[in-house]
């Protein structure tokens, strides 16, 4: 038996601290790709404006992701897992290849990136030196997965302090290049953006991965404990990413640290921060997608489908697909929040007081949620081909809502 129990709940003997659950949480966050859309912000507001859009987006991504893990928390299930209770044991495999799909995509576009950043970095043109680089991180990280939680939790409790540092030393680093705050807040935007479009960035650079949260959460001992852990690593975590991207545009030109870390000579430096940061995320990536393969056959372990799914990943990176994957997977990313909305909808309105129990009988297909759910998956897409409010947010609260309201027409046994 898979002891990251990936189709079962976590046992309380199995649970984990808060400090433990916070750790591995930032470590996810703490994600330098992050940084460019922050890079996006800092050219387009002033920086009263960039921190209230920040701390708005923030603070709407926090909340999501801190319900979501709360949920976990309690019933000691995976997102995948619990989809089985929303949308029935057939309707929940949408749900696996949704997110497990969409997670290779990441894991590819990734290690494709390593590859290409440490190339420049070395100035190595060839394309076999790419390769081999590609092929060692990904073994890296597929091991790492493998390990599980544990191995999640002391990558992140060494290298994310480090990592850390060094992006406040860039920080202050940048902030000595405009004369410091003042400097800072006297420089006008040169491009514009919405108000509403500034903090779809925001919420929308990490909503899809955080709706995957509670494959961690589920380790807590308490629902609090998941809610404040979710906090940190989204609220804290995330807007600092983005908050560092946004000033390395506005004092170097680039939103990225590892780059601007190379424009100052700080060469090793900068690997460092590239390794370090894209080792951790990665590998919560590759466990993703394992529990979600383990979810979609119904096995009782992850780590067949983590060297599978790493495998399909690094090719992805090998042929050069990673470089036009980004656009397609933001495009499904639209379409993963309202999952969560339905997880959290059918779960107030229908399981809260029996947690999800195992072996409960449960309807092959459930289509009064996952016709909330094309509904909700409709909105949020109309809202971002309109340009009217923030397409996560409005496909999480449809979702929610049409959830919780047709929750007595559920069908509550097999059929």
């Amino acid at each position: 038996m898979d002891p990251d129990y990936p189709v079962t709940p976590v046992p309380r003997h199995a649970r984990k601290g808060f400090f433990s659950l916070m750790v591995v949480l930032l470590g996810f966050t703490i994600f330098t790709p992050t940084m460019l859309a922050g890079a996006t912000l800092g050219t387009s507001f002033g920086l009263s404006d960039l921190l209230l859009i920040i701390l708005l987006g923030s603070l709407v991504l926090g909340a999501y992701v801190a319900v979501l893990g709360w949920i976990g928390a309690r019933t000691g299930l995976t997102t995948v897992v619990m989809a089985r209770y929303a949308l029935g044991t057939r309707g929940s495999k949408l749900a696996s290849v949704l997110l497990g799909g969409t997670q290779i995509g990441w894991y590819g576009v990734v290690i494709g990136t390593i590859g290409d950043l440490t190339a420049q970095a070395f100035g190595w043109d060839s394309y076999p030196a790419r390769a081999a680089i590609m092929v060692a991180v990904s073994a890296l990280m597929c091991a790492t997965a493998c390990y599980g939680y544990r191995g999640m939790y002391w990558v992140s409790l060494v290298s994310t302090p480090l990592i850390l540092i060094l992006a406040f030393w860039v920080m202050f680093r940048s902030l000595d290049e405009v004369g410091g705050w003042a400097g800072l807040a006297a420089i006008h935007p040169t491009a514009s953006m919405s108000l509403a479009a500034a903090v779809t960035t925001v919420v929308g650079t990490f909503v899809s991965a955080g709706t995957q949260a509670p494959n961690w959460t589920r380790f807590g001992r308490t629902g609090g404990q998941a809610v404040v852990a979710c906090l940190v690593g989204f609220l804290i975590g995330n807007g600092l990413m983005i908050f560092f991207g946004a000033i390395g545009a506005i004092t170097f030109g680039e939103g990225d640290f590892v780059l601007v870390l190379y424009q100052l000579g700080l060469v090793g430096w900068g690997l460092f921060l590239l390794f370090g940061n894209l080792w951790k995320s990665n590998a919560d990536t590759a466990y993703a997608f394992g529990v979600a393969g383990a979810e979609l056959f119904e096995k009782p372990s992850k780590i067949p489908f983590v060297i599978g799914g790493s495998v399909i990943g690094t090719v992805l990176a090998l042929v050069g697909v990673h470089e036009h994957l980004p656009q397609y997977l933001g495009l499904l990313g639209t379409f993963i929040p309202p999952l969560g909305g339905v997880i959290v909808g059918d779960y107030l309105a229908r399981w809260r007081r029996t947690q999800m129990p195992e072996g409960e009988p449960l309807p092959r297909v459930n289509p009064v949620n996952l016709a909330a759910y094309a509904l909700a998956c409709a909105a949020a897409w109309v809202s971002g081909q309109t340009g009217f409010g923030i397409p996560p947010v409005i496909g999480i609260l449809v979702a929610l809502v049409l959830s919780m309201a047709l929750s007595r027409l559920s069908p509550r046994r097999p059929r």
